[in-house]
């Protein structure tokens, strides 16, 4: 518990913390509002298939592509930045148990991601949906069917990627290295996805951005049925990450 709180107090007194959940939040409401005050038009001007298949609590939390990537800084300067100014050493020499140090990085920023997620994806639905309703199109409530799950599971989403932050954190040392593996999973792989074989399609089903990011919708995708399957499976991944993260952590000097 002393770890964990020495971890806390250590976090909370960064500014860079409190710039990456202002940023957050900005980008992330201003997001919300630029994709559904567009939305309207897609609306309007699609076929009744599209109509049918409108989904107002998607298009309001579409905010997690840019959320996403925010709270992965969050998780990658929980520990890259001890590591950039040599702090690390003196962290160790307080906390010579490694496992227990990471452990409290690792619950510190998946605790903050998914608060912070969790107040965003509500009030990116809330916001959303006043738009929405602003524009005369159908919006949706908090009571309708898929709509707490899918905000709910956003939140779910969004500490899964700071803990695969702090992981890749631990495992490279380096803000900006950890950073641009990030990036390339959840925007690269992805985006080169149509050009896997077959026998690997199956990984998109739990990837960030595809099958995990299923959990954001109320209507359901054909390619990913099973939404909260999809996410179980980018936790497992996940944790397969943290565990390289505390081998490496445990096993090198530094």
């Amino acid at each position: 518990m002393t770890t964990l709180h020495a971890e806390w107090i250590k976090l909370r007194s960064l500014r860079s913390t409190w710039y990456t959940l202002a940023c957050l939040f900005g980008f992330g409401l201003g997001i919300t509002a630029l994709s559904t005050s567009g939305a309207h038009a897609q609306y309007w001007e699609g076929t009744a298939a599209d109509r049918a298949s409108w989904d107002p609590t998607g298009n309001s939390l579409k905010t997690y592509i840019v959320a996403q990537l925010v709270v992965g800084v969050l998780g990658i300067l929980v520990v890259t930045s001890e590591f950039a100014t040599g702090l690390i050493q003196t962290t160790l020499a307080a906390t010579p148990r490694r496992n227990r140090l990471l452990a409290a990085k690792a619950v510190t920023a998946t605790a903050i991601a998914a608060v912070a997620g969790q107040v965003l994806t509500f009030a990116s639905f809330l916001l959303g949906q006043a738009v929405l309703a602003g524009h005369g199109v159908p919006s949706a409530h908090l009571g309708d069917h898929g709509v707490l799950p899918a905000i709910v599971g956003g939140g779910l989403y969004l500490a899964a990627i700071a803990l695969l932050a702090v992981g890749l954190g631990t495992i490279l040392r380096a803000t900006a290295g950890g950073l641009a593996t990030l990036v390339g999973i959840v925007f690269l792989i992805p985006a080169l996805a149509g050009l896997f074989p077959s026998w690997l399609q199956g990984i998109l089903d739990f990837w960030p951005s595809r099958g995990a990011a299923a959990i954001f919708a109320t209507v359901p995708d054909p390619d990913f049925p099973h939404p909260w399957l999809n996410l179980g499976g980018l936790w497992l991944g996940v944790a397969v990450v943290l565990t390289a993260a505390f081998v490496v952590f445990r096993r090198r000097d530094v």
